[in-house]
């Protein structure tokens, strides 16, 4: 499988983790699908792919899941920062997409877009031999173009860069990025990203000001997640960080100090996020 990542545009640093671009799949020795797993990373992506299929929006994710495929497909994609997904998935006039309808789903994107600008993207991508990087700077357009929309309230900017219009890449086209998600959500999505999910959330709640529901429907609504769970994947993904960089010495992990380290209250603890999260024990994580 090949993957790399590459930054996204200065405009978009405060909603995107980053563009990435993938071949995966084909057969592998015995005739069966290559296939590989992808873990919950807090984050919500959408994928274009060379299959003729329909490009998709991954919503956060609370399991694992298995991706197969008998042959080579081409991917490239885009991450969205924790809660900053919700402006790009929105109607730029509309009332905003509560992201928890997404969780644990692959929701097309002509769904979410609308077919005539999903299919517009897509043509572009696919239409004609281009790099890897050429595709995701056409994303990166789309998304810039759907950026400067929302920010004026309406779908005209978006006609500019269907147009081929540069305007949403000229300096001071976009207006400074706020926080995505809002400000109560913001401080919640710190301060759990600071305490590496370890932070309980009645706590979290009373130093907001705000009750525990107030904070669980908004964080809900505008990340994908109650913060409980998306504090709990935080953590997970602390675990998983600790063991891939201690694989070459495996046989001698200490779980409890692993447990203890990354926040979890005992090494049973640990083992049931890993049964639950990544569908095997932590013992067998990196097999």
């Amino acid at each position: 499988m090949h993957y790399k990542e590459f930054p996204p545009h200065p405009a978009l640093r405060a909603y995107v983790a980053c563009l990435w671009a993938s071949a995966s799949g084909g057969p592998v020795p015995g005739g069966r699908a290559a296939s590989h797993r992808v873990l919950p990373d807090n984050c919500i992506d959408i994928l274009w792919q060379d299959t003729g299929a329909a490009a998709f929006a991954v919503g956060m994710m609370t399991r694992a899941i298995h991706v197969a495929s008998s042959q080579v497909v081409r991917t490239v994609a885009v991450r969205f920062k924790p809660g900053a997904a919700g402006i790009f998935l929105s109607p730029p006039h509309g009332p905003a997409l509560p992201l928890h309808h997404l969780a644990d789903q692959r929701s097309d994107l002509d769904q979410l877009w609308g077919r005539s600008d999903a299919d517009r993207l897509a043509d572009s991508l696919w239409g004609r031999e281009l790099s890897d990087v050429q595709r995701l700077a056409l994303i990166e357009r789309s998304l810039l173009a759907r950026l400067q929309a929302a920010a004026a309230g309406g779908d005209a900017a978006a006609g500019m860069a269907r147009r081929g219009r540069p305007s949403v890449l000229e300096p001071g086209a976009l207006p400074p990025a706020a926080a995505p998600a809002g400000a109560l959500v913001g401080a919640a999505l710190d301060v759990i990203g600071r305490s590496g999910g370890g932070l309980r959330i009645d706590t979290l709640a009373d130093g907001l000001g705000v009750s525990r529901q107030h904070l669980a429907a908004q964080f809900r609504a505008k990340v994908g997640l109650t913060p409980k769970m998306y504090a709990r994947i935080c953590r997970f993904r602390r675990a998983t960080g600790a063991l891939a960089q201690a694989q070459p010495h495996a046989g001698t992990t200490d779980w409890a100090r692993l447990a203890q380290d990354c926040g979890y209250f005992d090494q049973s603890h640990l083992i049931h996020d890993f049964q639950e999260f990544s569908g095997s024990a932590p013992e067998n994580f990196l097999r």
